[in-house]
Formats: structure tokens, C-alpha cells, sequence
């Protein structure tokens, strides 16, 4: 699936195109010494303390890697903190920790504990996220920390995102270490990935604002949760960003990610207005979000709000964490879903996870010729000249160059 970190049975991390850590770690990260390979606490010693660092106590843990947390407000009566960073508002006593498992109330303040503690951190295809118009053939350096605001049932990265950095193996790596990887790796961006990176807000921010000084681009794979003032004050260093939209309904929402469409829509026109390239991902799993006249309103309501430019991925559900008991979605179930998309007005309309279709390709929205070729993660043939179409010179959205 998009954007998830691949293991063998033995839940060993591996890297891109299915090599085993050690090989990636030869082949794609010389030179980055004390960075360790999507660390978990599943992993045995021997094959993680690659630099990285496992903790005896919770204390240890927050003291250090915890960093003051932004958007918070503190109350005497009930002592505790309000946070703001997300639509939930949790209300933390001392001690308490967030929904998202990485933010707490420690000594009247609030703090995140995931601030350079990253849980994973591999090179990928930048179509990987999955961004199909966004410097394609280029590598992303990903990074995650443990924790998520949703409670998704088909979590495809539960065993970080679905629990505390204080559960997972994590390695020392602060945002000016994140930025020398990158450039040391020769990445082209950075990007905020495989968890949710809005819970670990503070350490993307910090990061974003150094790689944007450097030329580099900060790219974010999220599920849009995330409140209008700190989504506007990260935006400003975001190059594009890949937004999970689940359904077009509150009540799968609620049911499937315990979360709520509003704010994720709300999300996403906040990110048009503020410039950043704006991809979308729906998941389209059977019984769940497999609705043809959900999946129309849907495509109509983007039209509407001006994001038909914006590309939209259908992507095949594989069953994973709290259902398995559901099949793989039919690709004529996703190939029904493209044609209602594009009859809606959406331009540009992409098949996931199902390799070889003819709709991982990008045809071009005016004279319909094939101008990107693509066979998984790996670009084949690009027509695009200087963010034109080859054959016609008709403008293609996106980031090319």
C-alpha cells in the first residue's frame, strides 16, 4: 500500500524494491552513521542498534527527546493543559498523555516526546507517498515518530502509529541531522510520513524550516486532523503534501477512524489557498467506502472547492490490522470509482496498488495521450516538457522541476 513500511514475516524492516535492511543500508545510506532503518520494538538488538538507542525508563524517554509543545493553553481549575493542535482538544491532568500518545502534561506544561526520537527513517520513490505530480523520479528521505490522532481499523503502519515513542525503538536524529541526511543521501525533500506527522508537529516544523533555508523540499503524507492556525503556520514551509481522505461521510468516519470528515476538508482547502501542491489518497474498501454515490459527492465537492486540478488516487485495500476479515476491493470496483471521478470533473485520476494498470500512467487532461509512463514506484517514459504535455504544450499542474 502507499507509504507503508514493508517487513518480512519475521517483521524485519526492509527498504525499496523489497531488499533486506542490511542491503538497503549498504546500498542507499553510506555515510549515515547513527541513523537506524525503521526501528521497532519487535526487532531483535543485533540487527537495530545501528547507531539507534533503546531506553530503560519512560523518564529517560521525555527527558530527552521532550520538547515544550506548541498550541496549548494551561488551566488552574482543573490543573491540567487544553491542547490545540487537533480538532479532538484533549484535556490533559499531570501526567496524562494525548490522544495521540506522544504529547503530555508534565509539571503544569505540555510537552511532545516525539522531538528527534524518529521511530523509522528509510529513502523512497517519491511516488511512493503517493505524489504522482511532484518531482517524479526523485528520491523522498522519510522519517516518522511514533503516535496518531486516529483509530483507523485498517491502520496499514499500526505497530507506530498506534502506539508511544516510549514502545518504540527510536534513533537520535534532531531536525539539523535530519537536513545533513538528507543532503548527505542526495534526497530532493524530506518527507513527514508512515505515522501521522501533525502529532509530531514540533519536530516537522523545526525541520521544515531548516531544509526550506537549504533549498530543500518538505513534502507530508497525513490524515488532514489538524486545526486552521497551526496547519497555516506549518504550511508556509510545505512544498506538498498527500491527504488521506477516508470517505465523504461523518458516520464512516467516526466508525472506521473514531475521527470526522469537517476538519479533513477544511484541511484541504487550506492547503490550496496556502500554495502547497495538494495530492489526495481515498482508500476504497469493501463494505466500508466502496459507495458509488458517496464516492460521487465526494468528487463533486472537489470540483466545487477548486481542487479539480488536484490529483486524486483510488487506492485497493488489502486486509490489515482490525480487517482482515474483508476481501482485497475488485478493480473494477476502483476502475468505476476513476470513471465517476473524472465525469465529475477531476482531471487527473490514478488506480493504486494494483500494478500494471493502465491508470497508474498520467494522460494528459487535454489531448488524452499517455505523457507519464509508470510501472509501480518507477517512472518508465515522461513526455512533461518544462510542466507542458509533449504532444499537445498544454499545461500539466504539478511540481516538475
Amino acid at each position: 500500500m502507499p507509504d507503508r513500511i514493508e517487513t518480512t514475516h519475521a517483521g524485519r524492516v526492509r527498504g525499496p524494491d523489497g531488499i533486506s535492511k542490511r542491503q538497503f543500508i549498504k546500498q542507499c545510506l553510506c555515510g549515515m552513521a547513527g541513523v537506524a532503518i525503521g526501528l521497532h520494538h519487535s526487532d531483535s538488538m543485533a540487527e537495530v542498534l545501528l547507531g539507534g538507542t533503546t531506553f530503560d525508563s519512560e523518564r529517560r524517554v521525555d527527558e530527552k527527546w521532550r520538547k515544550e509543545a506548541l498550541y496549548y493553553s494551561k488551566s488552574k481549575d482543573p490543573a491540567g493543559v487544553r491542547c490545540y493542535k487537533c480538532p479532538y482538544g484533549c484535556f490533559l491532568t499531570e501526567g496524562e498523555s494525548g490522544r495521540c500518545r506522544n504529547r503530555i502534561c508534565q509539571d503544569g506544561k505540555l510537552y511532545t516526546i516525539a522531538y528527534g526520537n524518529p521511530c523509522a527513517v528509510h529513502i523512497d520513490p517519491i511516488e511512493k507517498k503517493p505524489f504522482n505530480h511532484f518531482l517524479p523520479a526523485t528520491r523522498a528521505f522519510s522519517i516518522a515518530a511514533a503516535g496518531c490522532n486516529f483509530r483507523c481499523l485498517n491502520c496499514q503502519n499500526w505497530s507506530i502509529s498506534q502506539v508511544s515513542p516510549r514502545e518504540t525503538m527510536n534513533d537520535d536524529l534532531q531536525p539539523d541531522a535530519v537536513v545533513e541526511q538528507c543532503i548527505s543521501t542526495k534526497c530532493e525533500s524530506i518527507a513527514y510520513t508512515y505515522s501521522e506527522p501533525t502529532t509530531f508537529y514540533e519536530y516537522v516544523l523545526d525541520t521544515a524550516k531548516i531544509a526550506k533555508a537549504q533549498k530543500i523540499r518538505n513534502v507530508i503524507k497525513s490524515n488532514g486532523y489538524i486545526n486552521e492556525l497551526p496547519l497555516r503556520a506549518l504550511a508556509r514551509y510545505l512544498d506538498a503534501a498527500n491527504i488521506d481522505l477516508k470517505c465523504f461521510s461523518e458516520e464512516i468516519y467516526t466508525k472506521l477512524s473514531e475521527g470526522s470528515l469537517a476538519p479533513v476538508l477544511g484541511t484541504l482547502k487550506v492547503l490550496r489557498q496556502e500554495g502547497v501542491w495538494l495530492e489526495i489518497t481515498n482508500l476504497v474498501i469493501p463494505e466500508w467506502t466502496d459507495d458509488r454515490d458517496m464516492i460521487k459527492r465526494m468528487c463533486e465537492w472537489l470540483c466545487n472547492n477548486g481542487l479539480q486540478d488536484a490529483p486524486l488516487h483510488f487506492s485497493r485495500f488489502t486486509p490489515l490490522y482490525k480487517l482482515t476479515q474483508l476481501p482485497l476491493t475488485p478493480i473494477s470496483t476502483l476502475e468505476a470509482a476513476r470513471e465517476i471521478a473524472l465525469l465529475a470533473g477531476m482531471k487527473y485520476v490514478y488506480i493504486g496498488n494494483v500494478p500494471h494498470h493502465q491508470a497508474e500512467n498520467t494522460y494528459c487532461h487535454n489531448c488524452k495521450k499517455m505523457i507519464v509512463e509508470r510501472r509501480g514506484f518507477t517512472i518508465l517514459q515522461n513526455s512533461i516538457k518544462k510542466g507542458k504535455c509533449g504532444f499537445c504544450r498544454e499545461k500539466i499542474p504539478g511540481v516538475w522541476e
